[in-house]
């Protein structure tokens, strides 16, 4: 009897071997200090600030030349 590619016993090790994988990289994860995830949220509150305002300038920009286009066409 030959043992089938996808026998049930076959994606059972394949699942294990998964998790197992799974379970040494998280050991690899390298935590950040809570000085460093501090520092790093003001960064990207303040990159969201940013462009934030840059959407808003250009939203503005546009609505307002959008409005001249259309007067002109009228």
């Amino acid at each position: 009897m030959s043992e089938s590619k996808f026998s049930k016993f076959n994606i059972f090790k394949h699942i294990a071997k998964f998790f197992i994988d799974c379970k040494s990289e998280v050991k690899k994860v390298v935590w950040p200090t809570p000085s460093a995830v501090f520092r790093n949220s003001w960064v990207v509150l303040a990159s969201i600030f940013i462009v934030g305002l840059f959407v808003f300038v250009l939203d503005i920009g546009l609505y307002y030349l959008l409005g001249k286009v259309m007067n002109i066409s009228q």
